[in-house]
């Protein structure tokens, strides 16, 4: 079995696992996840035009809500930027994101298993996750001049993953 062929029946397998129904869309927003991780929906609705034609921009954000919903994809969020989008789920990982071009990498819990669902006082809460975003500089930008202007990545139009 083709290493293709191999992907889309493991896509397939986690569409039916999370009770969905395996449509070209889905399988394809997956692709375009596992392609290029951390992508805005804007991102994904690229890959998808580019690899099935005509879609809706409605039915790749329809995709994402319900493959976030079920647990197939994760959501990420960072104050101030788009939504992206992963397919490392079930670990407790977190992100580091530049300031400067808006790069975001993974990054695995610092120490132990998931030390950061140890919270000061947990106020009776079952905690079960943790989103951690660590911001600073890739290495090409901490290289790179440091324009006076600088301002987080966060802060202008277009910043997207890399």
């Amino acid at each position: 079995m083709t290493t293709e062929a191999r992907r889309t029946a493991d896509d397939t397998d986690r569409l039916r696992r999370a009770g969905l129904q395996v449509t070209a869309q889905r399988q394809a927003v997956l692709r375009a996840v596992a392609a290029r991780p951390h992508s805005t929906a804007e991102d994904v609705e690229v890959f998808v035009r580019a690899e099935l034609g005509s879609v809706s921009r409605q039915a790749v954000y329809d995709a994402l809500g319900v493959l976030t919903e079920r647990g197939v994809l994760r959501r990420i969020q960072p104050a101030g930027s788009p939504a992206r989008y992963e397919d490392r789920i079930g670990d407790n990982h977190h992100h580091l994101v530049c300031r400067a071009c808006g790069r975001m990498v993974d990054v695995d819990c610092a120490v132990g298993d998931t030390p950061c669902l140890t919270a000061a006082d947990d106020f009776a809460y079952e905690i079960d996750e943790a989103e951690v975003i660590y911001w600073g500089r890739c290495p090409d930008c901490a290289a790179a001049p440091r324009p006076e202007t600088d301002q987080p990545a966060t802060a202008r139009k277009g910043a997207g993953p890399t």
